[in-house]
């Protein structure tokens, strides 16, 4: 059973045998020195009572009394050592110490209480043997109860004690090392949390990044779109038709103007985080919060007759059905269905220029679907240079994203008549917030 090192903290840097304190050598050595001295002093003693030659008896007393080096290492031989020389009335520190280190191990108790109990009884047999045999007592005429009485009370007075001190060091070092593997414990729990919490930050970043991105992409598309149509039309028309031409360059200028005061309010949004945008993530929550409140008090579905009255106006030709009887729906999901509807022209601008559309909003019980779709581009072929559009790829991307964070379903792709069509259902919020799917 070795006790090495039970409760300690390693000393840094030093190590010898089982030791690894330099103060524990100096304790151990000590004690095994101070042992010695005390068994081949008590070993003279029994000489004298025995007749037996004092160095017969001395030397294998100081080396048993030696033993108390391996204490730490082998504390059962300690106790076994002392057991044995009990009846040369020797190592009571021996003992004393011995059992106190075994009692400090994890041992089980049953071990413990067997050896406390050798030990106890052998000094009880020969501590009233001594006594029995101490002529000055006799002479004294002592009843008969007080030898067996001092005796008791000097076997459990020298067991007894460093027993219950011995556990009591055990279940404070116990309760020490539990502290501290909870004190580690707590410390990795702070830093998972910290490092989820970092997380989540960089989360709420991203989002926040591809919020904005689709906002302005929204914004900036289609009107910028509905602007190079109308240019084109101005080119085309202005050597033929000045008056048409002027009404295009004056639908041209009142979609620069919306579009200005849209980018305006998006980038109003931004500036409140100027100088703060990588502060505490509380600061990053207050800015999304406004981005959002921002984008409740967005477009309704009540504006889409006035996207698809642009659409008209840039020469497109747009049907417009209205299914089911319009209800109040919650700000995300009236601002996301305009923004499909937007987005989807935006593309048959682009993509379709010249192609007839529909658009079919439809409102149903708990719930509103968008449908936009276009015929193939007349001619089946790309626009003209003029009034050709890049494109970056983002608009589906951004419509799957609003509609998906929302919980709804979205769907677009080719028709069989060579057209396109965007389709998206929109599940109504109010009352409860939509899930985040962050892993």
């Amino acid at each position: 059973m070795n006790a090495t090192g039970a409760g300690e903290a390693p000393g840094q840097g030093f190590a010898l045998a089982w030791w690894h304190r330099r103060r524990s050598v100096a304790l151990d050595g000590g004690l095994a020195l101070a042992s010695a001295v005390e068994c081949a002093a008590q070993g003279v003693g029994f000489a004298d009572r025995t007749g037996l030659p004092v160095g017969l008896v001395v030397v294998p007393g100081a080396l048993a009394g030696l033993t108390l080096l391996v204490r730490r290492r082998w504390p059962l031989a300690v106790i076994l050592v002392s057991v044995a020389v009990l009846p040369a009335n020797m190592g009571i520190m021996l003992a004393l110490v011995g059992l106190y280190t075994l009692a400090t191990t994890d041992a089980p108790r049953r071990i413990i209480g067997a050896l406390a109990g050798m030990e106890g009884v052998g000094t009880v047999i020969v501590t009233y043997l001594l006594m029995d045999q101490d002529p000055g007592l006799r002479e004294q005429g002592v009843p008969m109860w007080f030898e067996p009485l001092v005796s008791v009370l000097f076997g459990v007075a020298c067991v007894v004690p460093p027993v219950l001190l011995g556990m009591y060091v055990r279940a404070r070092r116990r309760l020490v090392e539990s502290l501290r593997d909870r004190a580690h414990g707590l410390e990795r729990e702070l830093a998972l949390l910290a490092e989820r919490a970092e997380e989540r930050a960089e989360w709420a970043r991203d989002e926040e990044r591809r919020r904005i991105a689709r906002e302005m992409h929204d914004v900036v598309a289609h009107r910028v779109s509905l602007m190079v149509v109308h240019a084109a039309a101005v080119q085309s028309v202005a050597p033929k038709d000045p008056e048409k031409a002027a009404k295009n360059a004056a639908l041209i200028g009142d979609m620069g103007r919306q579009a200005l005061t849209e980018l305006r309010t998006m980038l109003g949004v931004l500036r409140a985080g100027d100088g703060r945008a990588a502060a505490a993530p509380s600061r990053l929550a207050e800015i999304a919060a406004a981005a959002r409140l921002e984008e409740e008090s967005g477009p309704s579905l009540t504006e889409v007759a006035v996207l698809v009255d642009e659409s008209r106006a840039a020469g497109m030709t747009v049907d417009l059905a209205v299914e089911g009887e319009p209800r109040g729906y919650a700000e995300q999901v009236e601002s996301t269905a305009y923004r499909v509807v937007q987005e989807a022209l935006t593309n048959v601008h682009k993509h379709a220029a010249g192609a007839a559309a529909q658009v079919r909003l439809a409102h149903r019980d708990g719930e509103v679907a968008v449908l936009v779709q276009n015929e193939a581009p007349a001619g089946g072929g790309p626009a003209p240079d003029g009034a050709r559009l890049p494109s970056g790829g983002n608009g589906l991307v951004g419509m799957r994203e609003r509609v998906t964070a929302l919980g709804g379903g979205f769907v677009s792709g080719p028709t069989d008549s060579g057209g396109f069509r965007v389709s998206a259902v929109i599940p109504d919020q109010r009352g409860r917030r939509p899930e985040r799917a962050d892993g």
